[in-house]
């Protein structure tokens, strides 16, 4: 290849693993400010004739709403990835996670128009969700299709990076409102994260727009080899999907569970927000490090080593984080989510975005990586928080929450053990919907 090419190719690249990093930032920034505030004031503003305990459960049933969406998001952004192509859809999706955002900062609350608050609040989360759920498979598989010969872990793990990123950004905006007297952070001052949030789409955007189509796609396009349903064909030999699924179902639950339940959790229990909101922060700044070293890590040994090493880190570690988290000490609960989030969660998270792409031919690839992330993030993510708030609620104890994430640790564990090390494979431009199995790979 001559040099100018090669030297325009690798602009590209660059630009690629930017502009996934920006849309996975302004994913978690939208996602983790919804679940602080959430954690923080929405009980009261949208759910004001509940209980607090009940409260929070409502809201965090908000929370889970946008996760309902996001495989429909997956579905329908996915077919016309696979169909249109993958820049528009990746235009598309940031434009409606921004907007979603923007608007909740605008919306009026229950004080102001009585049970239309909760509603449209829901119906927000539910646009939010849908174009989230096309977000993470086109920024994903876009750094892997650009990637060629290059470690593909390495590169997609730039998509992955933006969830620290965004949670650092979320979280720095949220303490700075969260120190505002009461009355006037559930007056105005929760509002403000949200109104950021077209900072960060404007920027992203811009970015997108400069990023050429994947070549992989280009030339599936050429060939006019398209499927006219991706869907079908993923549908048609679910193994790749279920195991996809399965895989990233651990990830999402840590992630939720660390991030988001634990912010109520801590607060509700004693701790102060500053004090609790520190330690998501610096489990983030870890993840900036974790997420890249286990993505490289899987380009050297395999992607399914690593991500087993994190499951069995985070099944080990589920008691004595929230051993930690109950001891009464600030420096104890920043410990906690440094060694659950900043570590454990990092090492299963930084390798999924290759290992999912990598399951799926290039027809279908925007489609099945997308469903099979999205549903991982509705079973392992969306609900986690729901049903970990009801078991302390029932058990006034955090080990039901510890048995939860080692459950799900196995999960994840034993479903990789079933998946085709494809770390080394090509990635290709033909017809099967799913790659071969490696000589040796466990079936």
């Amino acid at each position: 290849m001559p040099p100018h090419q090669r030297a325009s190719k690798d602009v590209q690249l660059r630009r690629v693993a930017l502009s996934g990093l920006l849309g996975t930032a302004v994913e978690f920034y939208d996602f983790l400010v919804y679940g602080n505030v959430a954690a923080l004031a929405f009980g009261s503003l949208f759910f004001p004739g509940a209980d607090p305990a009940t409260g929070t459960i409502a809201a965090f049933g908000t929370f889970a709403a946008g996760y309902l969406a996001r495989p429909l998001g997956g579905v329908v952004f996915g077919h016309f990835g696979d169909r249109l192509g993958r820049k528009s859809m990746m235009l598309t999706t940031m434009g409606l996670m921004g907007t979603g955002s923007f608007l909740i900062g605008l919306l009026p609350t229950y004080a102001t128009i009585g049970a239309w608050a909760p509603v449209l609040l829901v119906l927000l989360r539910v646009v939010q969700g849908a174009a989230i759920g096309g977000e993470w498979g086109g920024a994903t598989l876009m750094a892997a299709e650009h990637a060629g010969e290059r470690p593909r872990g390495l590169w997609t793990s730039f998509t992955q990076l933006g969830a620290p990123v965004g949670t650092l950004v979320s979280t720095a905006v949220v303490t700075a409102v969260s120190a505002l007297p009461d009355d006037q952070f559930l007056a105005w001052g929760w509002r403000i994260p949200f109104l950021l949030s077209l900072v960060l789409f404007a920027v992203g955007l811009y970015v997108r727009l400069t990023v050429a189509e994947s070549p992989l796609f280009s030339a599936v396009q050429k060939r006019r080899d398209a499927p006219r349903l991706p869907l079908l064909d993923v549908l048609r030999r679910p193994r790749a999907l279920l195991l996809g699924t399965g895989a990233g179902i651990a990830p999402f639950a840590a992630q939720s569970v660390l991030a988001t339940f634990l912010i109520s959790y801590a607060v509700d229990h004693g701790y102060t927000r500053p004090h609790v909101l520190l330690g998501v922060t610096l489990a983030s700044a870890t993840a900036l490090g974790v997420l890249p070293c286990s993505a490289v890590l899987s380009d050297r040994f395999g992607r399914r080593p690593v991500v087993a090493a994190g499951a069995a880190l985070s099944a080990v570690t589920a008691f004595p984080v929230f051993a930690l988290v109950d001891s009464g000490s600030p420096g104890l609960l920043i410990l906690a989510c440094v060694i659950g989030h900043g570590i454990a969660q990092s090492t299963m998270y930084g390798p999924l975005g290759a290992l999912l792409t990598e399951m799926f031919d290039t027809r279908v690839r925007y489609t099945g990586a997308s469903l099979g992330y999205q549903a991982a993030t509705l079973i392992g993510g969306g609900l986690s928080p729901v049903i970990a708030g009801g078991l302390v609620q029932a058990y006034d104890s955090t080990t039901p929450v510890a048995l939860l994430l080692m459950l799900t640790a196995a999960v994840t564990a034993l479903t990789v053990w079933r998946i085709a090390e494809t770390n080394r494979d090509r990635l290709t431009d033909g017809t099967s919907p799913v790659p071969h199995t490696p000589q040796g790979a466990a079936q």
